[in-house]
This record gives structure tokens, sequence and C-alpha cells, in this order.
């Protein structure tokens, strides 16, 4: 008896937490009230175009270091579901794509497949994408109710990941039925994990930016590099307004609440100037993606943009990375970039404060 109680709770969380990705997927591939009733910023900013360019366009470089591995291009596609057999549909198709194009790729997160281990192959993509960066994914909060160091491992080794993210989504959390709430003490528990852990750990938010405050809290606590999940795409206040319609006023409220992905990328650059960086939220052409990358990005991030064509096939996914490679290429071309590195940060401030 006892044995059978020990498992019959993480079962019922594990059917709880999948119903609720099926209702997310759901959501964000079909209800366009969902994105951010704000920009991403990235409008602001604008590369000064040269009629003169001296660049070869058939020679521009896109291709970009992160850790030990080169990407074809500077791109990632955002982590976004898991943990049901339509989301791993989702996630070879989008795997495939990554493999194809030469890009990075993060799955949703993998509380579900810890929990519920019968579930760790809805994450698993890494035969159908043996060369590219993939990162592991966990909600930090979870280090707060019983998850630590080793749950932390068991997702990197569930899907062979290069590197681990521990998302940050206090905002989402606040709003969804039943959401974990205790951030209190968390920095401490990171850290921990950062030290335990042998591939990189990064720090991403979901949909509300990264501050300069928080951006130096992380770093010190050994975070290896930072997701900006800023506002200007899928929008998880909203999202769980919709899952939740009692939630509805609340989260339209709480809408444009944070920091959107120009502004955030600015402000980890002021605390740190070369820490890896991505940028995400509502990036969805490679116009965006280049000025991401002028604004310090490492790389930049697509995800909502993706979903209903991962629903689809890999063919379909490959096609749109593959557009938005030509754009960012275009865009370096017509700025007078010869490479992507080269671009990197060009359209900061010369008056930046940022820091070594």
């Amino acid at each position: 008896m006892p044995v059978r109680r020990k498992h019959s709770r993480p079962a019922a969380a594990g059917r709880q937490i999948r119903s609720r990705k099926e209702l997310h997927i759901e959501i964000c591939a079909g209800d366009d009230s969902v994105q951010s009733p704000v920009p991403n910023g990235l409008e602001r900013y604008r590369f000064s175009h040269e009629a003169v360019p001296e660049v070869d366009l058939t020679n521009v470089d896109t291709s970009t270091r992160l850790f030990r591995k080169t990407l074809q291009a500077p791109l990632m596609i955002s982590p976004m579901t898991g943990g049901t057999p339509l989301a791993h549909r989702i996630n070879l198709n989008l795997a495939e794509a990554a493999e194809e194009t030469g890009i990075a790729m993060g799955v949703g997160s993998q509380r579900s497949g810890i929990v519920n281990p019968e579930l760790a192959y809805t994450y698993q993509v890494r035969k159908a994408a043996p060369s590219i960066f993939l990162f592991a994914n966990l909600g930090a909060v979870q280090l707060n109710y019983g998850f630590g160091a080793d749950e932390c491992r068991r997702a990197v080794e569930m899907i062979e990941a290069d590197a681990l993210f521990l998302h940050l989504n206090p905002l989402q959390e606040a709003l969804q039925e039943g959401g974990d709430t205790n951030f209190a003490g968390l920095l401490e528990k990171i850290e921990k994990v950062c030290r335990s852990l042998s591939v990189p750990v990064f720090a991403r938010e979901v949909s509300s930016g990264i501050s300069e405050r928080s951006a130096r809290r992380l770093i010190s606590a050994g975070i290896a590099g930072l997701d900006t999940g800023g506002l200007g795409g899928t929008n998880w206040a909203l999202v769980e307004g919709a899952a939740n319609p009692e939630n509805r006023n609340i989260a339209r409220l709480f809408g444009d609440w944070g920091h959107d992905v120009a502004s955030s990328l600015i402000n980890v650059r002021n605390v740190n100037r070369r820490i890896p960086l991505i940028a995400s939220g509502g990036l969805r052409n490679g116009r965006e993606a280049a000025t991401a990358i002028g604004l310090g990005a490492t790389l930049a991030s697509t995800g909502g943009g993706l979903l209903n064509a991962a629903r689809k096939s890999s063919k379909t996914v490959s096609h749109q990375i593959g557009q938005i490679i030509r754009e960012l290429r275009v865009a370096l071309f017509c700025a007078g970039f010869a490479s992507a590195n080269e671009a990197r940060g060009a359209l900061l401030s010369k008056s930046s404060s940022a820091m070594a």
C-alpha cells in the first residue's frame, strides 16, 4: 500500500501537467489574443543602410560559435512543448529542421518527464538531430518544490543536452491555477545547480523580460548565459488567462507587464558584455534577428511563429527557418557587415555603462 501511494501522486501530477500542456498547444497555435499587446521593441533600432556595402552577399558568414559547437546561423528554436504525443511529433519536426539548417533548439519544460518517466520520449530528439546545440529545460521555481541538482542532471541526460535552461516565470505562475509561486531563496539554489552540473546552465524568462537587477543577480549566481524571453511574442500571462477564464481580466491587466526584448538585451549588456545572450520574444523574421544581434544577442530565438509549421512537417519548418536566414543575410549585407559576428553589438549605445 505505501508503495502504491508513493507512485499514485506523481502519476496524478503528471496527468494534470500533460492536460495543461495539451491545452497550451491549442491556445498558442490558434488564439491570436495571447500575443503580446506591445511590440518587442526591436522596431526602435535600425542599422544604417550602406549604398556601398563593400561586401559580397554570397559570402556573408552567418555562422556562430556557442561554447564548443558551431551553428550555421545565430538562431535558435525556442522551447515550446513536451509531455504529450502531439508534443513529441512537434519536437521531432522542430529537431529535424534544426539539424537541417544548423541552428540550436530547446525543448519545453521537462517536469512531466521527470515526474512520469514514461513521458520522457516526448522530449527525446537527439536521434533526429545528432549535431545540434540542444537545451534541456526545467522551471527554476521547482527548486523550491522538491527538485534539485539531481533532477536537473536527469533532464540533461534525458535528452543528451548540451546545456540546461532554468526558466523563470513568476507572472505566469501567479496567474496559473495552482501555480508554484514560492520564489523566495531561489538564487542560492540556482547557484548550487550551476556548481553541480557539468553543462552550462542558462536562465530564461518566458515572456516578461529581464531587468539589469535580475541579470546581475543571476550572473553572480553562476549562470552561464541568459535568454531574454521579453515582451513581444506569445504572452504567457494571457495564455493562462485563456486557459482559466476566471483569471482572464487580471491576465489582461498584466499583459504588458515587464521588459520588451530590446530593453532586456540592453539591460543584460549593461551588466556584462560577453556572457552568451539569447534574444526571444516575438522574433519572426531575419531583419529582427539581425537587429537583436546588433543589440548584443548571441542568438536570436523564434518559437510561436514555427508552432503551426511544426504541426505539419519538418520540411515546412525548415523552409520557414531558411527564409529567416535569407532575410538575416540581406540585412547584414545591406548594413555592410561581412558576418554576424561583425554585426554583434553594433547597435549598442556608445554611452552604455556595460561592464566586463
